[in-house]
Protein backbone atom coordinates (compact mmCIF):
# COMPACT_ATOMS: atom_id res chain seq x y z
CA UNK A 1 0.00 0.00 0.00
CA UNK A 2 2.91 2.17 0.65
CA UNK A 3 4.61 1.57 -2.27
CA UNK A 4 1.29 2.63 -4.42
CA UNK A 5 0.85 5.34 -2.34
CA UNK A 6 4.52 6.70 -3.53
CA UNK A 7 3.70 6.11 -7.12
CA UNK A 8 0.92 7.96 -7.12
CA UNK A 9 2.29 11.03 -5.58
CA UNK A 10 5.05 10.63 -8.06
CA UNK A 11 2.36 10.55 -10.73
CA UNK A 12 1.33 13.77 -9.48
CA UNK A 13 4.72 15.48 -9.78
CA UNK A 14 5.06 13.94 -13.21
CA UNK A 15 2.00 14.56 -15.38
CA UNK A 16 0.83 17.03 -17.59
CA UNK A 17 -2.51 19.53 -18.45
CA UNK A 18 -3.58 16.15 -20.05
CA UNK A 19 -3.69 13.73 -17.00
CA UNK A 20 -5.95 16.15 -15.32
CA UNK A 21 -9.68 14.70 -14.76
CA UNK A 22 -11.93 16.80 -16.87
CA UNK A 23 -14.64 18.86 -15.18
CA UNK A 24 -17.92 16.85 -14.81
CA UNK A 25 -20.68 18.55 -17.36
CA UNK A 26 -22.90 20.82 -15.99
CA UNK A 27 -26.30 19.25 -15.13
CA UNK A 28 -29.48 21.05 -16.75
CA UNK A 29 -30.73 22.89 -13.41
CA UNK A 30 -33.62 24.88 -15.18
CA UNK A 31 -36.77 24.93 -13.35
CA UNK A 32 -39.08 22.57 -14.40
CA UNK A 33 -41.95 25.23 -15.20
CA UNK A 34 -39.73 26.95 -17.88
CA UNK A 35 -39.08 23.98 -19.25
CA UNK A 36 -42.68 23.39 -19.58
CA UNK A 37 -43.23 26.63 -20.16
CA UNK A 38 -40.71 27.24 -23.38
CA UNK A 39 -41.07 23.05 -24.64
CA UNK A 40 -42.50 24.71 -27.84
CA UNK A 41 -39.51 26.78 -29.29
CA UNK A 42 -36.33 25.80 -30.41
CA UNK A 43 -33.45 25.26 -28.31
CA UNK A 44 -31.85 28.18 -29.21
CA UNK A 45 -34.70 30.94 -28.41
CA UNK A 46 -35.50 28.91 -25.33
CA UNK A 47 -32.18 29.21 -24.39
CA UNK A 48 -32.58 33.44 -25.30
CA UNK A 49 -35.85 33.48 -23.09
CA UNK A 50 -34.49 31.09 -20.31
CA UNK A 51 -31.21 33.52 -19.89
CA UNK A 52 -33.44 36.34 -20.03
CA UNK A 53 -35.97 35.58 -17.57
CA UNK A 54 -33.58 34.47 -14.99
CA UNK A 55 -31.43 37.04 -15.42
CA UNK A 56 -34.36 39.60 -14.77
CA UNK A 57 -34.80 38.04 -11.73
CA UNK A 58 -31.13 37.78 -10.28
CA UNK A 59 -31.02 41.57 -11.45
CA UNK A 60 -34.18 42.38 -9.31
CA UNK A 61 -32.92 40.57 -6.24
CA UNK A 62 -29.35 42.77 -6.85
CA UNK A 63 -31.63 45.55 -6.69
CA UNK A 64 -33.29 44.87 -3.72
CA UNK A 65 -30.03 44.14 -1.39
CA UNK A 66 -28.64 47.81 -3.02
CA UNK A 67 -31.68 48.98 -1.87
CA UNK A 68 -31.65 47.64 2.02
CA UNK A 69 -28.09 49.15 2.24
CA UNK A 70 -24.02 49.00 2.50
CA UNK A 71 -24.73 46.45 5.32
CA UNK A 72 -26.56 43.95 2.92
CA UNK A 73 -24.46 44.15 0.18
CA UNK A 74 -21.01 43.41 2.60
CA UNK A 75 -23.01 40.11 3.34
CA UNK A 76 -23.67 39.41 -0.03
CA UNK A 77 -19.57 39.98 -0.62
CA UNK A 78 -18.81 37.53 2.45
CA UNK A 79 -20.90 34.95 1.38
CA UNK A 80 -19.53 34.96 -2.25
CA UNK A 81 -16.21 34.65 -0.51
CA UNK A 82 -17.49 32.05 1.24
CA UNK A 83 -18.64 29.83 -1.64
CA UNK A 84 -16.15 30.52 -4.20
CA UNK A 85 -13.48 29.21 -1.74
CA UNK A 86 -15.06 26.22 -1.23
CA UNK A 87 -15.40 25.59 -4.68
CA UNK A 88 -11.46 26.00 -5.12
CA UNK A 89 -10.55 24.24 -1.75
CA UNK A 90 -13.32 21.00 -3.44
CA UNK A 91 -11.28 20.98 -6.85
CA UNK A 92 -8.11 20.45 -5.16
CA UNK A 93 -9.47 18.04 -2.84
CA UNK A 94 -10.45 16.16 -5.89
CA UNK A 95 -7.90 16.58 -8.33
CA UNK A 96 -5.32 15.38 -5.80
CA UNK A 97 -7.26 13.05 -4.44
CA UNK A 98 -6.79 14.24 -0.64
CA UNK A 99 -9.40 11.58 0.54
CA UNK A 100 -6.37 10.18 3.27
CA UNK A 101 -4.97 13.37 4.33
CA UNK A 102 -5.78 13.85 8.14
CA UNK A 103 -7.42 16.85 9.36
CA UNK A 104 -6.61 18.66 5.49
CA UNK A 105 -10.47 20.26 5.43
CA UNK A 106 -11.11 21.38 8.98
CA UNK A 107 -7.33 23.05 8.40
CA UNK A 108 -8.85 24.70 5.57
CA UNK A 109 -11.44 25.91 7.08
CA UNK A 110 -10.15 26.75 9.87
CA UNK A 111 -7.66 29.08 8.17
CA UNK A 112 -10.38 30.74 6.82
CA UNK A 113 -11.72 32.26 9.95
CA UNK A 114 -8.65 33.33 11.10
CA UNK A 115 -7.56 35.23 7.90
CA UNK A 116 -11.02 36.67 7.77
CA UNK A 117 -10.51 37.46 11.79
CA UNK A 118 -7.53 39.28 10.78
CA UNK A 119 -8.71 40.98 7.87
CA UNK A 120 -12.32 42.20 9.21
CA UNK A 121 -10.69 42.98 12.72
CA UNK A 122 -8.71 45.91 10.85
CA UNK A 123 -11.68 46.93 9.29
CA UNK A 124 -13.86 46.94 12.49
CA UNK A 125 -10.66 48.98 14.06
CA UNK A 126 -11.15 51.47 10.88
CA UNK A 127 -14.36 52.08 10.76
CA UNK A 128 -16.18 52.01 14.11
CA UNK A 129 -13.74 53.14 16.01
CA UNK A 130 -16.59 55.07 18.28
CA UNK A 131 -18.25 52.11 18.92
CA UNK A 132 -15.38 50.10 19.96
CA UNK A 133 -14.23 52.85 22.62
CA UNK A 134 -17.80 52.20 24.41
CA UNK A 135 -17.16 48.79 25.12
CA UNK A 136 -14.53 47.44 27.19
CA UNK A 137 -14.18 44.00 25.94
CA UNK A 138 -13.89 44.99 22.78
CA UNK A 139 -11.00 47.34 23.81
CA UNK A 140 -8.73 44.69 24.72
CA UNK A 141 -9.81 42.44 21.18
CA UNK A 142 -8.84 45.80 19.55
CA UNK A 143 -5.68 46.39 20.92
CA UNK A 144 -4.15 43.34 20.36
CA UNK A 145 -5.63 42.21 17.42
CA UNK A 146 -2.50 41.39 15.19
CA UNK A 147 -1.40 38.93 17.85
CA UNK A 148 -4.30 37.41 18.40
CA UNK A 149 -4.55 37.21 14.23
CA UNK A 150 -0.56 35.58 14.55
CA UNK A 151 -1.36 33.15 17.61
CA UNK A 152 -4.43 31.90 16.03
CA UNK A 153 -2.80 31.30 12.63
CA UNK A 154 0.44 30.13 14.37
CA UNK A 155 -1.92 27.64 15.85
CA UNK A 156 -3.41 26.15 13.05
CA UNK A 157 0.35 25.96 11.40
CA UNK A 158 1.35 23.85 14.24
CA UNK A 159 -1.57 21.38 14.24
CA UNK A 160 -0.55 21.24 10.37
CA UNK A 161 2.86 20.03 11.02
CA UNK A 162 1.63 17.52 13.97
CA UNK A 163 -1.08 16.13 11.60
CA UNK A 164 2.07 15.34 8.88
CA UNK A 165 2.14 11.33 8.17
CA UNK A 166 4.70 9.49 6.53
CA UNK A 167 4.64 8.78 2.55
CA UNK A 168 2.13 12.30 2.89
CA UNK A 169 4.56 14.87 2.88
CA UNK A 170 4.48 15.79 -0.61
CA UNK A 171 0.78 16.04 -1.04
CA UNK A 172 0.82 17.48 2.40
CA UNK A 173 2.86 20.19 1.59
CA UNK A 174 0.50 20.69 -1.96
CA UNK A 175 -2.57 21.08 -0.40
CA UNK A 176 -0.92 23.47 2.46
CA UNK A 177 0.20 26.15 -0.45
CA UNK A 178 -3.15 25.06 -2.10
CA UNK A 179 -5.37 26.41 0.75
CA UNK A 180 -2.89 29.82 1.33
CA UNK A 181 -3.06 30.73 -2.33
CA UNK A 182 -7.11 29.80 -2.25
CA UNK A 183 -7.12 32.14 0.53
CA UNK A 184 -4.54 34.60 -1.34
CA UNK A 185 -7.20 34.81 -4.23
CA UNK A 186 -10.51 35.13 -2.37
CA UNK A 187 -10.22 36.55 1.23
CA UNK A 188 -8.04 39.44 -0.31
CA UNK A 189 -9.92 40.20 -2.90
CA UNK A 190 -13.53 40.57 -1.04
CA UNK A 191 -12.23 42.35 1.63
CA UNK A 192 -10.69 45.18 -0.78
CA UNK A 193 -14.26 45.24 -2.47
CA UNK A 194 -15.88 45.53 1.59
CA UNK A 195 -13.22 48.46 1.82
CA UNK A 196 -14.56 49.97 -1.33
CA UNK A 197 -17.88 49.81 -0.27
CA UNK A 198 -16.97 51.90 2.37
CA UNK A 199 -15.85 54.49 0.73
CA UNK A 200 -19.28 54.68 -1.48
CA UNK A 201 -21.17 52.36 -2.96
CA UNK A 202 -20.76 54.07 -6.35
CA UNK A 203 -17.07 52.44 -6.42
CA UNK A 204 -18.67 49.02 -5.56
CA UNK A 205 -21.91 49.37 -8.18
CA UNK A 206 -20.31 51.53 -11.31
CA UNK A 207 -17.69 48.22 -11.65
CA UNK A 208 -20.57 45.65 -10.62
CA UNK A 209 -22.76 46.76 -13.32
CA UNK A 210 -20.36 47.05 -15.54
CA UNK A 211 -19.32 43.48 -15.88
CA UNK A 212 -22.71 42.68 -15.58
CA UNK A 213 -23.45 44.95 -18.49
CA UNK A 214 -20.70 43.89 -21.03
CA UNK A 215 -21.70 40.08 -20.41
CA UNK A 216 -25.79 40.80 -21.37
CA UNK A 217 -24.78 43.18 -24.34
CA UNK A 218 -22.26 41.11 -25.95
CA UNK A 219 -24.45 37.82 -25.45
CA UNK A 220 -27.86 40.06 -27.34
CA UNK A 221 -25.44 41.60 -29.93
CA UNK A 222 -23.97 37.85 -30.41
CA UNK A 223 -27.24 36.61 -30.55
CA UNK A 224 -28.86 38.63 -33.09
CA UNK A 225 -25.64 39.48 -35.14
CA UNK A 226 -22.80 36.84 -34.32
CA UNK A 227 -20.89 35.59 -37.55
CA UNK A 228 -17.93 35.52 -36.69
CA UNK A 229 -16.07 33.14 -34.15
CA UNK A 230 -13.84 35.07 -31.67
CA UNK A 231 -11.70 32.58 -29.91
CA UNK A 232 -11.60 28.58 -29.79
CA UNK A 233 -12.27 28.47 -26.46
CA UNK A 234 -15.50 29.67 -26.27
CA UNK A 235 -17.05 28.49 -29.99
CA UNK A 236 -20.14 30.49 -29.12
CA UNK A 237 -18.54 33.91 -28.28
CA UNK A 238 -18.52 36.21 -31.54
CA UNK A 239 -16.61 39.17 -32.88
CA UNK A 240 -20.04 41.31 -33.17
CA UNK A 241 -20.97 40.19 -29.94
CA UNK A 242 -17.54 41.29 -28.35
CA UNK A 243 -17.78 44.80 -30.37
CA UNK A 244 -21.57 45.63 -29.43
CA UNK A 245 -20.85 44.67 -25.64
CA UNK A 246 -17.52 47.09 -25.69
CA UNK A 247 -19.25 50.11 -27.21
CA UNK A 248 -22.19 49.64 -24.74
CA UNK A 249 -20.40 49.05 -21.88
CA UNK A 250 -18.50 52.15 -22.33
CA UNK A 251 -21.60 54.37 -23.25
CA UNK A 252 -23.00 52.59 -19.85
CA UNK A 253 -20.71 53.18 -17.69
CA UNK A 254 -21.02 57.32 -18.14
CA UNK A 255 -24.69 57.42 -17.83
CA UNK A 256 -24.88 55.34 -15.02
CA UNK A 257 -21.69 56.61 -13.20
CA UNK A 258 -23.73 60.30 -14.04
CA UNK A 259 -27.07 59.10 -12.26
CA UNK A 260 -24.87 57.80 -9.13
CA UNK A 261 -23.27 60.70 -8.58
CA UNK A 262 -26.72 62.43 -8.47
CA UNK A 263 -28.03 60.82 -4.82
CA UNK A 264 -25.65 61.11 -1.67
CA UNK A 265 -26.86 57.51 -1.01
CA UNK A 266 -24.60 55.94 -3.37
CA UNK A 267 -21.58 58.42 -3.15
CA UNK A 268 -21.09 59.55 0.67
CA UNK A 269 -18.61 57.37 2.65
CA UNK A 270 -20.88 54.88 4.87
CA UNK A 271 -20.23 55.39 8.49
CA UNK A 272 -21.62 54.23 11.71
CA UNK A 273 -23.61 55.92 13.58
CA UNK A 274 -22.93 54.90 17.52
CA UNK A 275 -26.24 57.15 18.57
CA UNK A 276 -28.70 55.52 15.96
CA UNK A 277 -26.64 52.05 15.65
CA UNK A 278 -26.95 52.45 11.90
CA UNK A 279 -24.83 52.71 9.08
CA UNK A 280 -25.19 56.07 7.57
CA UNK A 281 -24.78 58.32 4.00
CA UNK A 282 -24.51 61.74 4.10
CA UNK A 283 -21.95 63.93 3.44
CA UNK A 284 -21.51 67.28 1.07
CA UNK A 285 -21.09 65.51 -2.30
CA UNK A 286 -16.99 65.55 -3.24
CA UNK A 287 -15.63 67.48 -6.38
CA UNK A 288 -15.35 64.12 -7.97
CA UNK A 289 -18.72 63.70 -8.21
CA UNK A 290 -19.86 67.48 -9.60
CA UNK A 291 -20.32 68.10 -13.14
CA UNK A 292 -17.11 70.57 -14.32
CA UNK A 293 -16.56 72.75 -17.47
CA UNK A 294 -13.48 71.45 -19.73
CA UNK A 295 -12.40 74.00 -22.48
CA UNK A 296 -11.93 72.30 -25.78
CA UNK A 297 -8.09 72.09 -26.83
CA UNK A 298 -7.44 75.25 -28.92
CA UNK A 299 -6.52 73.44 -32.23
CA UNK A 300 -9.66 71.48 -32.34
CA UNK A 301 -11.75 74.59 -32.29
CA UNK A 302 -11.68 75.79 -35.36
CA UNK A 303 -12.59 72.26 -36.37
CA UNK A 304 -15.09 71.59 -33.80
CA UNK A 305 -16.70 74.94 -34.09
CA UNK A 306 -17.17 74.76 -30.14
Amino acid sequence: QEAELEERLVELDLRNDSDVPDVPPASDSTPEILKAALSGLSARWKNWWIRGILSLAMISGFFLIIYLGSFMLMLLVLSIQVKCYHEIITIGYRVYHSYDLPWFRSLSWYFLLCVNYFFYGETVADYFATFVQRREQLQFLIRYHRFISFALYLAGFCIFVLSLVKKHYRLQFYMFAWTHVTLLITVTQSHLVIQNLFEGMIWFLVPISSVICNDITAYIFGFFFGRTPLIKLSPKKTWEGFIGGFFSTVIFGFVFSYFLAQHQYFVCPVEYNSETNRFVTECEASELFQMKKYPVPPVLQPVLGW
